[in-house]
């Protein structure tokens, strides 16, 4: 947990005082406690008086008090103690765990340091504050009243007697420590960015697909390796291609901070950007080198390097194509782990599906890039143990059913927040995302839902086949073909992978209305749908050809997003012809 290094010791001593009540209401400790007890983070005789508990009341409260003693006593090995309870074998034993680690990293938690300097100062004020001779004679007098009543005949002496300087230090030295108390830096039911939190002055959590990462503004700023991720410090770029985005070529869009774009943040000037380097590759030049030392050595070790840093794999199994996504294949041949244009598959079902009953080892007859899959078993797709308990191999009955669906929006291409299924094909969507939106009545209904995609398709079954000439398409009201131009626009979202056309250009690209009058992205077609600001169907697909004019016009001297622009327009104004049955 390198992650936990950024935080200071005060930080996680907050984060640990908050929350153990949660702690020791967690079912089933006995490994939590083996967990501590494996790393001298818990004394033999607590370990062995909390092993031998049976009522479970008097075990929480037992647990509590032993947290309580930590938090006094044992307060310098805090760091220590999360990096102990946040590994993943532990967290996928307890959910408290994995919700808490959550919290911590993504700024859920609010930490305030000011108020805890400022209750220390306090604390110390009263408890080193001189007594008044008033206060002096008070307490004499009490002590008397005291000792008469348990019919004491010692001196006035005794009776009076002062406590001096040393005894007084000795007397708070053995004094319970003061509680701290926390507060939230923001005013209640204030909101606000988690990059503005003074916790997050120096880095930001952030997000690539689905892998997470802690990311350091200065380096950033200095154009080094700025994102710790797996132990190991990557630029924005290698960070993307570690997340299998490496073809998106713009981390700006696909790297995020809680949903929010990083090329937002910089625009914004939370974010200053240096200048990364790009290292020259050194190829260490033999004495006399054989064909195959030079082409084909140094091209298999390449494509080994590529293959680790990949998280998706396009397979194939007779005439059947499917992608293998690295998360998913811990479970090996018994989890969901190869998605189809269908649905998402196990490996053994996709070669039954292939093969039929003719089949004789998914490691063998499923194939990557021409070799059998049990190359990328050796070293790139990782099966976990049997006796694992983490989420993925101990899914839990809801996770099992999610195994159906896709694990990210496929119209914005990320997960954050909640996501929606369809219950008739594998796609998943954010509630704003899909058009129309989905209400939150929707999603508490427990009727199966069919997204605008499977609607599209079972209403081209009884739809007229007459053939239409363009302009009679064009002049047609939109109200009456709102769901075909809906599906258009998704099927755009979700063509384009690397969200190159989805937002505003300006956002990232101060230059750019200086070239182009009128922008336009997908985004403000779908907002602009949504809205009903549309009268025909025309109005919609004028907007949409406007995205492709620019990007053509705007990138004369770059043919790479050129021919992006060309290939979306192609697919756009094929769909328009099939959905609308135009002849040419």
């Amino acid at each position: 947990m390198e992650g936990l290094d950024f935080f200071t010791e005060q930080q996680l001593l907050q984060f640990f005082h908050c929350n153990k009540s949660e702690i020791s209401c967690m079912g089933n400790s006995q490994l939590f406690l083996n967990q501590l007890r494996d790393h001298d983070l818990i004394p033999e005789d607590r370990y062995k008086k909390l092993s031998r508990m049976k009522s479970k009341e008097n075990f929480i409260k037992a647990l509590y008090e032993f947290l309580d003693w930590f938090e006094q006593h044992k307060s310098q090995d805090i760091l220590f103690f999360w990096k102990c309870v946040f590994r993943e074998a532990i967290m996928g034993f307890y959910p408290t765990l994995k919700r808490l680690h959550n919290n911590l990293f993504d700024g859920s938690f609010h930490f305030d340091a000011q108020r805890i300097v400022k209750e220390e100062k306090q604390d110390d004020e009263r408890e080193w504050k001189e007594p008044s001779d008033e206060e002096k004679s008070r307490k004499n007098s009490m002590k008397k009243k005291k000792l008469k009543k348990r019919g004491s005949c010692d001196t006035e002496e005794e009776e009076v007697e002062e406590p001096g300087p040393s005894s007084r230090l000795t007397t708070n030295k053995n004094k319970r420590a003061k509680k701290i108390i926390y507060a939230s830096p923001l005013r209640k039911g204030e909101k606000g960015d988690i990059w503005t939190w003074p916790i997050y002055k120096s880095q930001l959590p952030v997000k690539c697909g689905l892998v997470e990462g802690m990311l350091q503004k200065d380096k950033l700023a200095k154009g080094e390796k700025c994102i710790l991720a797996d132990k190991q410090w990557f630029t924005p770029s290698e960070f993307e291609k570690l997340a299998g985005k490496g073809s998106y070529r713009n981390w700006k869009l696909s790297i995020r901070c809680m949903d929010t774009q990083l090329g937002k943040l910089i625009e914004g000037d939370h974010l200053n950007v240096g200048t990364f380097k790009k290292g020259s590759k050194k190829v260490k030049k033999l004495l006399f080198p054989s064909v195959h030392s030079i082409s084909e050595v140094g091209e298999q070790a390449k494509q080994s390097t590529e293959a680790k840093e990949k998280a998706e794999f396009e397979v194939r199994c007779g005439e059947f194509t499917g992608i293998v996504y690295k998360h998913r294949f811990a479970r090996g041949n018994i989890g969901k782990s190869i998605r189809t244009d269908t649905g998402w598959m196990c490996p053994e079902e996709f070669t039954k599906e292939a093969l039929s009953e003719n089949y004789t080892s998914w490691r063998k007859d499923i194939t990557y890039e021409g070799q059998p899959l049990s190359v990328l078993l050796k070293d790139v797709l990782q099966i976990h143990s049997v006796l694992c308990k983490c989420n993925i191999c101990k899914p839990q009955p809801k996770d099992l059913d999610n195994e159906n669906n896709d694990d990210q929006c496929c119209i914005c291409q990320s997960d954050g927040q909640m996501l929606v299924e369809c219950d008739h094909c594998p796609r998943s969507f954010h509630q704003n995302c899909h058009l129309p939106f989905v209400d939150d009545g929707t999603v508490r209904d427990k009727q199966k839902w069919m997204c605008t995609f499977c609607v599209f398709k079972a209403n081209q079954e009884w739809q007229d086949s007459d053939v239409k000439e363009t302009e009679a398409v064009l002049f047609n009201q939109i109200s009456g073909y709102l769901m075909e131009c809906q599906y258009l626009i998704l099927h755009l979202f979700s063509a384009d992978k690397e969200q190159i056309f989805a937002t505003d250009p300006t956002l990232l690209i101060n230059s750019y209305s200086n070239f182009i009058k009128t922008p336009m992205w997908l985004e403000k077609v779908k907002e602009k749908l949504q809205r009903n600001q549309y009268k025909t169907v025309g109005q919609f697909v004028s907007d949409v050809r406007l995205i492709f004019t620019n990007s053509a016009s705007y990138n004369q001297s770059n043919p790479e997003f050129l021919s992006m622009g060309e290939r979306l327009k192609q697919l756009f104004e094929e769909e328009l012809q099939k959905v609308f049955k135009i002849t040419e």
